[in-house]
């Protein structure tokens, strides 16, 4: 039986010297850690803007799931080109980008990894390494499709398969985003006039 004065020793001594070892609270200004997370770090990358753009939300949400796409995009240290096509790009897709034509369902765990890797290759296959990207540069896309573009009809067409870029977006850290009015397939690119 434990006898009441080392009780009450064991369970108020600590009270008594709780207001020597009082905790500060965390101030901004004493900590550092603090301080650098509150300035900004330059521009902006190109995972902080993609999702604000509503013309090209369907593919922005597609890069979020895809770990090493989103890790790339928050990258400062590399520069990408990301080839994003429209909502209307992506709705007019005679099927959806986590879907192969020999696949035949999409059923249980096998068939959940199958849409993985499939929407994961289409993510990949609209990423190129390279930003700034020259006139006709031949460069890989992370999936590996060749890829380049050309001026002609006062635009920029990335080809092969003739994609009209509706629109380049620069002022990003690590690059910049280029609408397109169609998609880049996963052996070969598909234009869908719009």
């Amino acid at each position: 039986m434990v006898k009441p004065h080392i009780l009450a020793a064991t369970l108020f001594l600590p009270l008594a010297f709780a207001h020597q070892q009082q905790q500060q609270p965390l101030h901004p200004q004493n900590n550092k850690m603090a301080q650098m997370a509150d300035q900004p770090s330059g521009s902006p990358l190109l995972g902080d803007i993609l999702p604000l753009d509503k013309q090209i939300s369907i593919f922005s949400g597609f890069t979020r799931s895809v770990a090493t796409i989103s890790d790339l995009l928050m990258n400062r240290e590399k520069n990408t080109t990301v080839l994003a096509p429209s909502n209307v790009a992506v709705s007019r897709l005679p099927r959806k980008p986590w879907e192969d034509p020999d696949d035949k369902e999409y059923i249980g765990v096998e068939g959940e990894d199958r849409a993985s890797r499939n929407l994961r290759r289409f993510v990949e296959a609209h990423c190129i390494g390279v930003s700034p990207w020259d006139e006709k540069a031949r460069v890989q896309t992370v999936e590996g499709t060749e890829v380049w573009w050309e001026w002609r009809d006062g635009g920029r067409w990335v080809m092969p398969g003739d994609i009209k870029v509706a629109q380049v977006k620069e002022g990003c850290e690590n690059g910049q985003v280029w609408v397109l009015d169609g998609v880049v397939g996963f052996a070969y690119p598909v234009y869908l006039p719009l």
